[in-house]
């Protein structure tokens, strides 16, 4: 949808719940990126959704008020922040001296306004001026902060409002912003922060506040498996906050087609060892410690047993017979559950699965392109809240490969299972995470050495081949390597791979992986039994500029050849160019 046809969005009239419009703003300057997407997809779900189809759910924007980026502007300006922002201080400092400064004192007035009659969480989310652009999406990059606004005391609510503002708005600077710039050919003084504050879908158990749901749904799936076609999407779900999927935790993947297809899990004991077991939440209790410039400052991570006991699991889980050695849908017999969201794909007790459909179909018409869409629900009241959509990269050209090309000893790597399309002979240097010495309780370690080397590759511009163990981007390290995308920002291609005491999906849902896909960044899938292996032999061989004790950089004498058909998701790499 073109720019000019963004709706304009009403200037907030100090009230928040109750008002005409779900939609407002303060300031006059531009939006952001995300505010963006939710004003030009608004007006369109409200028309063309048939919520008739979807009897008992409430489906709806939660309301929002987007401060403008004119009053980043102010904030910057009358603070003068700009040589704390360009510099190279650590983000602990840059966030420290953003929250001793003072907001312009022209919004005080709405922010107080609008927490003197909310008393349920808030989420501030960013906003920027290059977010949610098509090729380079900023996804996940700038901080979102969630604050439980329960205190009885306005002024406490207040403060801590004001507290998240300052902090979205030193992300604007941190490190991994910086380096997601450098990496797209953008500078910091390129860029200006909006702010979302939203309402947080969900409801209170006790001292936790959180969705039954949250999900990521895609119209186009990079790894269609079984009869699933690209074209048929991919959904991304789980228990409590979206924090789990958009960090690269574990989640529920199924085609939207084949919403009664489970993952590719080899048995039952397999499935209860790999599907999530932990939910996030907002602490509606007292909180740990007094951190303003923590992003999870009041965010709890709850095992699944709290939300049993929250009764929230009733749509959500199946249940694990030990004597049978299988699942029943529900859980209404006793034994350990299983999050399958089994009551709502199968039993079909809620149409949740067409309303994700319908929402992807309108959303894909709206902007001529593959979308990608966010979304929490609750079950008491049953509310669906739509909190993102922004468009996906998909490449088109004519890439062909044979059989032959797979299985021959020009061959370095070779998968069936590969994200993007196209050709790439310009690469000459591999960085590898070594699989001898790998075990995931140094990842956070194998994270600092990757960003020494990729520092490295580009101060001199060197593009390069990462090999990884496990999954890059999460946020749990026991699931792979926990990363952000600035950290390896000079990869042109990456392979993931397991060994055998690490299987893990990918997660098509999290920020890390929509930002190597809308950079055209190619991703390779090898697992441990692969019939197309990697051939470490032959990389140890290689010639060798910098070997740490867990990543080795090493550097062919000719350029490598990658070729990926987007069409098949068959992609090889060969040894040489010929």
């Amino acid at each position: 949808m073109p720019s000019s046809d963004i709706p304009q969005l009403d200037k907030f009239d100090r009230k928040f719940f109750g008002a005409d419009k779900r939609l407002t703003c303060i300031g006059m300057g531009d939006y952001g990126g995300k505010a963006h997407g939710l004003a030009n997809i608004h007006d369109v779900l409200l028309s063309k959704l048939d919520m008739d189809a979807y009897p008992g759910i409430q489906v709806e924007l939660p309301t929002l008020t987007v401060i403008c980026t004119d009053v980043f502007d102010a904030f910057m300006q009358r603070n003068q922040l700009y040589d704390v922002a360009f510099s190279d201080m650590p983000d602990d400092r840059i966030a420290l001296a953003f929250q001793k400064a003072d907001l312009p004192f022209d919004i005080l007035g709405d922010l107080r306004a609008l927490i003197a009659q909310v008393h349920t969480p808030l989420a501030i989310r960013s906003s920027s001026l290059l977010e949610d652009a098509v090729n380079e999406p900023f996804a996940g990059v700038y901080a979102t902060k969630m604050t439980p606004n329960n205190q009885f005391d306005p002024d406490i609510r207040f403060r801590k409002l004001v507290e998240a503002i300052k902090f979205v708005y030193a992300s604007t600077y941190f490190k991994s912003a910086k380096d997601y710039m450098k990496a797209t050919g953008h500078k910091p003084e390129e860029e200006k922060m909006g702010v979302i504050i939203q309402e947080v879908v969900g409801n209170r158990h006790q001292f936790r506040f959180y969705p039954e749901l949250s999900g990521v749904a895609r119209s186009y799936n990079y790894y269609p498996m079984g009869k699933a076609k690209h074209e048929d999407g991919v959904v991304n779900l789980a228990l409590g906050l979206g924090k789990t999927i958009v960090d690269g935790g574990i989640s529920w993947i199924y085609s939207p087609t084949y919403p009664k297809v489970d993952p590719p899990y080899r048995s039952v004991e397999e499935m209860l060892k790999y599907t999530q077991t932990e939910f996030w939440a907002v602490n509606m209790g007292e909180p740990f410690e007094y951190n303003p410039i923590e992003e999870t400052e009041y965010l709890l991570l709850e095992d699944i047993r709290s939300a049993e006991n929250d009764e929230t699991l009733r749509y959500l889980a199946s249940t694990y017979n030990p004597q049978s050695g299988r699942l029943t849908i529900g859980i209404s017999s006793s034994g350990p559950r299983v999050v399958t969201f089994a009551p709502l794909l199968v039993w079909k007790e809620m149409p949740l699965n067409q309303l994700i459909k319908d929402m992807l179909s309108i959303c894909e018409e709206t902007f001529e392109a593959p979308v990608e869409i966010e979304f929490a629900m609750t079950f008491n009241p049953h509310r669906f809240g739509f909190l993102q959509v922004r468009q996906m990269v998909v490449a088109r050209d004519v890439v062909d490969i044979n059989e032959e090309e797979l299985h021959n000893d020009k061959v370095l790597l070779a998968s069936d299972t590969v994200c993007g399309n196209g050709v790439n002979n310009q690469i000459e240097d591999i960085v590898y995470v070594k699989p001898d010495t790998f075990e995931t309780r140094h990842t956070r370690v194998i994270a600092n050495e990757l960003t020494q080397i990729n520092s490295n590759l580009i101060e001199k511009g060197h593009p390069y081949l990462l090999i990884a163990l496990g999954r890059l981007g999460t946020t749990d390290p026991w699931l792979g390597i926990p990363i952000r995308w600035g950290q390896i920002s000079g990869a042109k291609a990456i392979v993931e791979t397991t060994q055998e005491n690490i299987q893990v999906e990918l997660s098509q849902g999290s920020h890390f992986f929509h930002n190597l896909t809308s950079l055209g960044i190619i991703i390779f899938s090898v697992s441990f039994n692969s019939p197309h292996q990697i051939d470490w032999e032959w990389l140890s061989q290689q010639e060798i500029i910098q070997d740490l004790q867990y990543v080795r950089h090493v550097k062919m004498r000719t350029h490598l050849s990658i070729k990926v058909d987007g069409r098949t998701g068959w992609g090889v790499i060969h040894k040489f160019c010929e």
